[in-house]
């Protein structure tokens, strides 16, 4: 924009120019010619002054003394001419190591590369027993508009063009500090913490961490986020190995417990039994002792159970006589 406009002016005066040149052959005069003259020079100069910092950029001013110890945010500037200006986004990056197909970093796609650039492997760091594990983690980050300039002083972009400084960025500051925040913070936990109720507490810790470690090259730490957690083979299958022992251990321990229940209850069984034999033969004993005490009782009881019948009897072996002493 700032570019078409000078043109224009330039266009402009280089026409005023020739119209006042050729003035005498003109058939109308141009009596305000030098006020014309006068406008475009003015919008000249103006406009060569005028730099716009566009949306989600800030600016970094290259003098002949160097860059600039200062940053320009979004808007419209007044910048001397003869100064360059270079845009730096300040928008969030995301770095993220996890499980996955590397890109070869000699596709030419662009595309490709600032994927291979902007992702990379998953980290693996040792928990406090020395079991390796697993993590696809990403970081989310962008750079202090405060100190573009900084960045742009310091940091090369010797590779992917304009943006090779994000990505010197990544695979020199970001990737490292994060592993070291990462492999430090998951030594203090064991592999089962890790792997479930503690995650959210290592995020936070890496979070914390890392922020810290890359204030030192003025970068902004958004986010931390663990998106998944491995065991290694060889571990994996142990825990494996192991849970179906103990998965043997535990139907043993149900089947002893039944056993147990079982023996329990025939023991309870067995003590009713024997509470009740025990009344009985009391019952039986407490009867004998009374007919004994008084013979009587036993009239009594047969008087008592009689139906009034007396018995019928077969006398004798063989001999077929039959007596019916109740009628």
């Amino acid at each position: 924009m700032k570019t078409f406009l000078i043109v224009a002016s330039l266009l402009c005066l280089v026409y005023w120019l020739t119209a006042l040149t050729n003035n005498k052959t003109h058939k109308f005069k141009l009596p305000t010619s030098s006020a014309l003259l006068i406008f475009p020079l003015i919008l000249i100069g103006i406009l060569s002054f005028l730099t716009i910092i566009p949306a989600q950029n800030c600016g970094v001013v290259i003098t002949p003394s160097g860059v600039k110890q200062e940053s320009y945010s979004t808007g419209w500037h007044l910048i001397l001419p003869i100064y360059t200006v270079k845009l730096m986004d300040k928008t969030a990056q995301v770095y993220t190591c996890a499980n996955r197909t590397t890109v070869s970093r000699d596709d030419p796609s662009y595309a490709a590369y600032k994927v291979a650039a902007t992702q990379s492997g998953t980290i693996w760091a040792p928990t406090i027993d020395g079991i390796k594990m697993g993590f696809d983690i990403s970081a989310s980050w962008a750079i202090d508009p405060q100190y573009a300039w900084w960045i742009y002083d310091n940091v090369s972009e010797q590779d992917g063009g304009g943006a090779g400084r994000f990505f010197w960025l990544e695979e020199n500051v970001i990737k490292p500090k994060l592993k070291s925040a990462l492999a430090l913070t998951v030594s203090k936990f064991n592999p089962i913490e890790v792997y479930s109720n503690r995650r959210q507490d290592i995020q936070d810790e890496v979070y914390e961490k890392m922020k810290t470690d890359i204030n030192s090259y003025h970068l902004i730490l958004n986010q931390i986020d663990i998106r998944e957690v491995y065991y290694n083979d060889e571990y994996e299958n142990a825990i494996n190995a192991k849970k179906l022992e103990e998965q043997k251990v535990l139907t043993l321990i149900e089947i002893t417990k039944q056993k147990k229940e079982q023996e329990i209850q025939a023991e309870i069984d067995k003590n009713i039994a024997i509470k009740i034999a025990e009344g009985e033969a009391r019952a039986l004993q407490i009867k004998g002792q009374s007919v004994v005490n008084n013979p009587k009782i036993v009239e009594l009881e047969w008087i008592t159970k009689w139906d009034g019948h007396l018995p019928t009897y077969m006398l004798g072996s063989g001999q077929g006589v039959m007596l019916n002493l109740g009628k």
